[in-house]
């Protein structure tokens, strides 16, 4: 497990988005980025889930969170360019993005997988990560230190079979992941690294492995050091780095 330690204020004024913030991984680290002081605005198609979690922000005591439900299989550009000026309005700068929300689709082998389904993996995975970094890297640049956090898996760094769509996608994240990283070298305050979070106990690992016992695998919660230790101002210095939660 990544070991690292976070003070209680760690994030405390930050303004911190979330993508797929409604269950999992991005529930977890929503949670703990407000439990540490951040206002937490929780990205994620089900209102309801990010309905949920707000009310549960809200009854520890923490920032106020914001819910903003889209649905990043359908949204079109204009969407993203909207979501950029409500944030700008309302709060003014962004101080970190965590790109969480990911499809698995069909495990299959690439001669079985259907284009269709291709597609909507890499419309979630790739092409939605990228709009919403595109769209909200100036809200970052206004803030002091900000970070970008891009979600990978161990197959997204050697290629797996049967992990088709999945792989590609994550392949690609590690690309645009390096490439923003790269271009904010020297010429930025915001940073650009990646996580993979591993084996987790969630529903997404539940329907890859569902002959897994989910016992043998941490709960979001517990993977949670990395993700805070690269949202907060310990890592200000560290920019291009794709980290293991595990």
């Amino acid at each position: 497990m990544f070991e690292y330690s976070a003070h209680p204020d760690l994030l405390k004024n930050r303004i911190i988005m979330v993508t797929g913030a409604g269950r999992g991984i991005g529930e977890a680290a929503a949670k703990a980025y407000a439990a540490h002081g951040a206002t937490v605005l929780l990205l994620g198609k089900n209102e309801d889930n990010l309905n949920r979690v707000y009310d549960e922000i809200e009854a520890a005591g923490w920032a106020q969170p914001a819910v903003i439900p889209l649905n990043l299989e359908t949204a079109l550009p204009h969407q993203y360019d909207e979501l950029a000026a409500t944030v700008e309005q309302e709060f003014g700068r962004l101080d970190g993005l965590l790109l969480n929300a990911s499809i698995v689709g069909p495990r299959s082998p690439i001669e079985q997988l259907s284009g269709d389904n291709f597609m909507r993996v890499m419309q979630v995975n790739v092409n939605a990560t990228f709009m919403l970094a595109s769209t909200l890297l100036p809200l970052l640049k206004l803030a002091d230190d900000a970070s970008v956090i891009f979600t990978s898996s161990s197959v997204g760094r050697k290629g797996r079979a049967y992990w088709g769509g999945y792989a590609v996608s994550k392949f690609a994240t590690e690309g645009l992941m390096q490439v923003l990283a790269d271009e904010l070298d020297g010429t930025s305050s915001v940073r650009s690294n990646s996580i993979n979070p591993g084996a987790t106990r969630t529903d997404m690992r539940a329907k890859a492995y569902p002959g897994e016992n989910p016992e043998v695998n941490p709960l979001p919660a517990e993977i949670m050091p990395a993700y805070l230790y690269l949202m907060g101002p310990d890592s200000q210095d560290v920019n291009g780095r794709a980290f293991d939660a595990q």
